[in-house]
């Protein structure tokens, strides 16, 4: 159970968050089961963990659904692991899987799996956390698509042990993410000269509060609200450049205790936006922010880079992220991702996230 223990605090104080409550120094929301805030595939990770409004590919299923109805191809899927946290601990690593198809016009449907395994080596002791994820997108003008995810959340942090003398049980919850994305093409020439901008907004996890039993009790789930901006510029058929930022925010209650009983998840949510202690000025510390750009040769070979910040006096994450990717034979794809911690001492140093996709259809 040691091993149990070990990654269930990890997870709790690395997203900003502890199992007991916070007694002085600014007010940091958190979450129970932070891993669905987690970049789970390596092309947004390399672009500073960024995605709301990049082009589509399989992974927009995690980022913004609404966007699978703008993807160049009929089919996609893909696969993604990260080792998480390498630098602490060699038992702990995130899966992410996702599939799409479009059955028509405008419209798509997909399914994906969030896998989060926190440590443990015997069949009494297997914490993990899994979400399944259920998709429909449905595009609603030339411009302009909307999507829904229905997810099912079970998280079982303790692999249903011990910790500190607290029995936990598994928490389920049902949650759902609302997408919209809009794409205009203000260039779209046959040489291949292309001018396309994009915005994005997605308002992710939105559910009840997950229970983990009576000994424990029950916590917010991370509903997050993303938005997000995008353009890419081709100046010929060889050559393509994209470039995003995205603002994000955690919309729990930033509170110094773990529970607010007394708050239901929907006053958690409303909440949010003005129960800083600090006032707006530290509503605006809860905004995270993404600068992603990526260059394409070919459309066959991809170079990437951005950076990630967060408050100092919240999260305080804050590091650059690089990457590559490829293409061969225009259906098949592998990406890589690595993350520079700007503070040294960092337990996110050395992580590296490995994406493989497949692509089908129409292009």
């Amino acid at each position: 159970m040691k091993k149990a223990l070990l990654s269930t605090c990890l997870v709790f104080s690395l997203s900003g968050s502890g199992l007991l409550a916070q007694t002085s120094g600014p007010a940091v929301p958190y979450t129970p089961i932070p891993f669905l805030t987690f970049s789970p595939d390596a092309r947004s990770s390399a672009m500073g963990e960024g995605g709301v409004a990049l082009s589509p590919d399989a992974n927009s299923t995690y980022w913004n659904a609404a966007k699978l109805t703008f993807a160049d191809r009929d089919f996609g899927a893909s696969l993604s692991y990260t080792p998480w946290l390498p630098k602490l601990t060699d038992d702990i690593w995130l899966g992410y899987a996702s599939v799409y198809k479009k059955i028509g016009k405008g419209q798509a449907i997909a399914g994906s799996v969030n896998y989060y395994r926190s440590g443990g080596n015997s069949s009494s002791e297997n914490p993990s956390d899994i979400s399944l994820n259920a998709t429909y997108s449905r595009q609603l003008g030339r411009n302009f698509s909307m999507g829904l995810t229905m997810k099912y959340i079970s998280s079982n942090l303790a692999g249903q042990g011990l910790i500190s003398g607290t029995v936990f049980e598994t928490g389920r919850v049902i949650a759902a993410d609302v997408s919209a994305f809009y794409r205009k093409q203000v260039i779209n020439d046959p040489s291949g000269k292309n001018l396309t901008y994009t915005f994005g907004a997605v308002l992710s996890n939105l559910g009840g509060k997950i229970d983990y039993g009576p000994s424990y009790g029950n916590g917010f789930i991370p509903t997050t609200l993303k938005i997000g901006g995008g353009v890419s510029i081709s100046p010929n058929v060889q050559h393509r450049f994209n470039f995003i930022l995205d603002a994000s925010k955690l919309m729990v209650p930033t509170t110094y205790s773990f529970y607010s009983t007394n708050q239901s998840a929907l006053q958690g949510v409303i909440k949010s936006f003005s129960d800083a202690p600090g006032g707006l000025k530290e509503e605006l510390q809860e905004v995270a922010l993404s600068f992603g750009g990526e260059y394409w040769y070919k459309s066959a070979f991809a170079l990437r880079g951005g950076y990630h910040t967060e408050s100092k006096n919240k999260a305080n994450k804050k590091y650059i992220t690089l990457g590559a990717g490829f293409l061969i034979l225009k259906n098949y794809g592998a990406d890589f991702s690595y993350l520079i911690p700007v503070s040294e001492g960092s337990p996110f140093s050395e992580t590296m996230r490995f994406t493989v996709s497949a692509y089908l259809g129409k292009n």
